[in-house]
């Protein structure tokens, strides 16, 4: 998918382990900073940048890196052991962002913004839900009208990922009213365009550090060459091959995570004592480590498969939305199992699983509510039935 090449295990290995030293020696040292402040220290994303993480997924020829996405899930999986916040700005970029322009730009486009995002110096954003269409992307109200060599759009964007932050956003509008989902088209919209309005970051319950705002556009005329490969309809179906993308990757963010608060679990069992011994001793607390752990280990084996059959060009909607439903519901299980085992210290902010806690409630809700993957899951099964 997009221009990537196969990576060897062999080549995958340094990266994923250059990755853990600065998650174990600069991201997680740096969590309390990143939660305090709402905002990544600047040092930490150079670090970031300096790791090529920005280029993950952009083609080798526009200056990225081009893994695979065999190879993308293992980096990021290791990623996310840190603060889900340090992703937001790369995964999007990469990902719902910047795929679009990998998949269906035109040259010109291509050209044009890929080479910044792979340096880290053009954050993305993706603007496809509204205030009355989140689930239900295809009924999307946003409408770009054609006037001479510009597009007028009008509309509004709800809970858009770094678009405080963002040099670019993605934006799926509508072009034809009486068309349905093949009646919306993506634009390319470049931050500081008259019209374009970025609301005040939202307050959320975590993900401290990852900013979320609304985004609005009153008049915003952009010129026709911001059409995304230069055609109209092809929006919704570009989203839509993203987000399957997509939900394979935050399937490998949740086995990140889960990790971590396995980590954080273990450490903090084995250090407490009670009764005169470890918790860790305890049958029931190695029963939470148990059920953490294996339930941890099938996620990353789905994630890994799904990945696979990505990069070999197979079909996998129903497998990404599989790994992105079911490691989600994992993570959460692992989180509360976390918190449950550090007792009330888990409540308090001065252990980590309070904070993480908070982070990992969102990935049942974003990019597709665990009832809907449910709903793409039965769909898709059903639909494979009627073929057998």
């Amino acid at each position: 998918m997009g221009n990537r090449r196969h990576w060897t295990q062999d080549e995958i290995d340094p990266l994923v382990d250059a990755v853990r030293r600065v998650v174990d020696e600069k991201l997680i040292p740096a969590e309390d900073i990143l939660d305090r402040d709402d905002t990544i220290p600047a040092d930490v994303l150079d670090l970031i940048r300096d790791l090529g993480l920005f280029a993950y997924a952009i083609p080798e020829e526009h200056g990225g890196l081009g893994l695979s996405k065999f190879a993308e899930v293992q980096v990021i999986a290791e990623f996310c052991r840190a603060a889900p916040a340090y992703r937001s700005y790369v995964g999007t970029t990469n990902g719902v962002g910047g795929q679009c322009v990998v998949l269906a730009g035109s040259d010109e486009q291509k050209q044009r913004y890929l080479p910044a995002i792979a340096a880290g110096e053009l954050i993305v954003s993706f603007c496809l839900t509204e205030p009355d269409a989140g689930s239900d992307a295809a009924s999307l109200k946003t409408r770009a009208v054609r006037d001479g060599d510009h597009y007028v759009l009008n509309g509004s964007k709800r809970f858009i990922s770094n678009s405080p932050v963002a040099g670019l956003f993605t934006v799926m509008a509508r072009t034809d009213p009486d068309n349905g989902a093949d009646g919306i088209s993506c634009f390319l919209v470049e931050a500081g365009t008259p019209g374009l309005v970025i609301h005040p970051p939202l307050k959320k319950m975590g993900q401290r550090g990852a900013p979320t705002a609304d985004v609005s556009f009153d008049d915003c005329r952009v010129p026709a060459n911001a059409l995304l490969g230069n055609k109209e309809g092809h929006g919704f179906r570009t989203a839509m091959q993203v987000l399957d993308d997509a939900r394979i990757h935050m399937g490998a963010v949740c086995v990140g995570l889960s990790t971590r608060f396995i980590e954080e679990m273990i450490s903090y069992a084995k250090d407490r004592q009670q009764f005169g011994r470890p918790i860790a001793d305890f049958q029931l607390i190695q029963a939470m480590i148990a059920d953490s752990e294996a339930e941890c280990f099938a996620a990353r084996a789905m994630v890994e498969k799904a990945a696979r059959m990505l990069d070999a060009g197979n079909p996998c909607i129903k497998e990404a939305a599989s790994c992105k439903y079911f490691a989600s519901e994992t993570l959460w299980r692992i989180a509360d199992r976390a918190l449950q085992v550090h007792g009330g210290y888990g409540y308090v902010k001065e252990y980590p699983v309070e904070r993480l806690f908070r982070d990992a409630r969102l990935f049942r809700i974003f990019e597709g509510t665990s009832q809907v993957m449910q709903l793409v899951i039965a769909r898709e099964a059903l639909k494979a039935a009627e073929t057998r």
